[in-house]
């Protein structure tokens, strides 16, 4: 799996668990953040 297909992945399973529990949403989101920006400073973890 590539960078393109990682993270509209994870955006999908973010949105399900937010439906579910939206209270984690901001656990949620800095996940996200915290997953994009490693990816973005190093990109050889994808490879």
């Amino acid at each position: 799996m590539g960078i393109v297909y990682i993270q509209p992945l994870i955006a999908l399973i973010a949105g399900i668990v937010i439906l579910i529990a939206p209270k984690i949403l901001n656990y949620v989101i800095a996940i996200y953040l915290i997953l994009v920006g490693l990816i973005g400073l190093f990109p050889g973890l994808t490879s």
